[in-house]
């Protein structure tokens, strides 16, 4: 076949519904171990479906290989970091860093006001850093863990802190999100975010009212003896508050702006060094390694690297507290981002995301319904082509004369792809980042899901106040 044709809805839906069928099926008999490989290979069914639809339309396999190897491609630094950031939990464990996160965090935070006091400390320094996976990397693994030794139900934690860390992947001015927006819409960087202020100031102040509120009816009754967790700790590692001069490093390389992967690189290798010096009864339990301190401390920090560690404690609930993957343990999480990926790439390589777009702009007559569509468009591409990048930079493209023809200046466009794309990415357990805050927190995307009320509010706001007529900009408008 020579001739291309254009694809019918129908062609369209049909790999959609077969994934949705797929992965419905694996959570009704895998249950939480659905994740485990069965929606990967839900995945490259549903890529393999849309495969042969191209093919019928005309497509032939390098074509389709390439759409492939381009999807993947633009995910690939994503994963590079989540095998940076396994790494860097395995030597920040060894050195002790995250568990004295942890017992000076106990020390500090009282459980009333953890859930409000979490979210805010994830906003400032996601804000800071311009990234949220640093931030749920670092401080969002200790807070859990506070969390967890107070009695919160995990979810509700990872919850607030998810929120907290996405405030600052959506508004800091170093976020590659941030930036990717209004290069898209076609407008600039703080003109772009002064403008998400009206959207996102009253998200997050819902948000913190929702978990302030939430920490009053906590019932503490469950939770872990404070004190015997603190003695645990104590007994178990060397807290020298020297331990947190790494972290601060690394947060000073983002803010400096080092990118991700070499600041995180930094880090992890300096958990290393620090575990070796600081932790030396540690570095033994973990390498098994008799008379040779030189081997010990080499092959515990190679482990700690690569491989699943677990640091015993006379506390077992801590003892289950202070384990690592390293990188092998973020390979199924990558194992799922290719996956979704693929899937991605094949559904762009003959237009049949594009076709299922073309029917929602159809209905974008009013302002209300322009950036209903936009929203709904960019979650559509959270959920097919499973990453962020591509769920701001495809719509933003696609809906950028349709915004300027309507008289819209070019930062309602982007606002509603930050609102919408960017932090919903994390609600998809099979997107780049649903996949790796799951991995990263040791917690199923859908336990969190329902707790991430700032990644929740926010495409509701922006669509609300685009129905309401509130604070909407238009070409003909005398002020910016």
């Amino acid at each position: 076949m020579t001739g291309k044709k254009r694809p019918t809805l129908l062609h369209a839906f049909i790999p959609i519904i077969s994934l949705v069928t797929l992965l419905s099926l694996n959570v009704l008999v895998f249950g939480a171990g659905a994740t485990d490989g069965p929606n990967q290979i839900a995945l490259f069914l549903a890529a393999a479906v849309a495969g042969l639809i191209s093919w019928r339309l005309g497509y032939n396999w390098e074509q389709i290989e390439v759409s492939i190897v381009k999807s993947i491609s633009s995910a690939m630094g994503a994963m590079l970091i989540l095998l940076v950031i396994g790494s860097l939990s395995g030597t920040w464990l060894l050195s002790g860093i995250v568990p004295a996160m942890i017992y000076y965090g106990l020390k500090i935070l009282n459980p009333t006001f953890f859930l409000f006091a979490a979210c805010i400390v994830c906003c400032v320094v996601s804000l800071a850093t311009g990234s949220s996976w640093s931030t749920i990397a670092t401080v969002g693994i200790a807070l859990l863990g506070i969390g967890k030794t107070l009695g919160i139900h995990e979810g509700v934690v990872a919850g607030a802190i998810i929120s907290g860390a996405y405030f600052g992947d959506k508004m800091s001015p170093l976020s590659d999100t941030t930036n990717l927006a209004p290069a898209m819409a076609g407008t600039d960087l703080f003109t772009h975010i002064r403008y998400m202020v009206f959207t996102t100031a009253p998200t997050l102040a819902i948000t913190l009212l929702i978990f302030f509120i939430w920490g009053f009816t906590i019932d503490t009754s469950g939770a872990t003896n404070t004190e015997g967790v603190l003695h645990a700790i104590d007994g178990a590692f060397n807290l020298n508050p020297i331990l947190f001069v790494v972290p601060a490093l690394v947060l000073f390389m983002i803010v400096r702006k080092v990118p991700a992967i070499p600041a995180l690189l930094v880090g992890s290798v300096l958990g290393g060094i620090f575990g070796v010096i600081f932790q030396p009864q540690i570095v033994d339990q973990i390498s098994q390694v008799v008379n040779d301190p030189t081997k010990s401390a080499f092959v515990a920090v190679m482990k700690s690297m690569a491989m699943s560690i677990n640091i015993k404690t006379d506390n077992s609930m801590i003892s289950e507290l202070l384990s690592s993957g390293g990188m092998a343990g973020m390979l199924n999480t990558i194992w799922l981002i290719l996956g979704a990926m693929i899937f991605g790439g094949v559904m762009e390589s003959s237009g049949l995301l594009m076709r299922i777009v073309e029917e929602i702009i159809k209905w974008a007559h009013s302002t209300g319904s322009l950036v209903l569509s936009t929203a709904v468009t960019s979650i559509f591409f959270n959920c097919t082509a499973g990453d962020q990048y591509m769920a701001i930079a495809i719509p933003g493209r696609m809906f950028a004369d349709t915004y300027r023809k309507q008289g819209y200046k070019p930062e309602l466009l982007s606002r509603t792809l930050e609102d919408a794309g960017t932090v919903t990415s994390v609600l998809v357990p099979w997107n780049t980042c649903g996949a790796t805050q799951s991995k990263v927190l040791g917690i199923s995307t859908w336990t969190y899901a329902p707790y991430c009320f700032f990644c929740i509010i926010s495409p509701c706001m922006t669509v609300l106040q685009a129905y309401l007529n509130f604070k909407i900009r238009r070409l003909n408008d005398k002020a910016s």
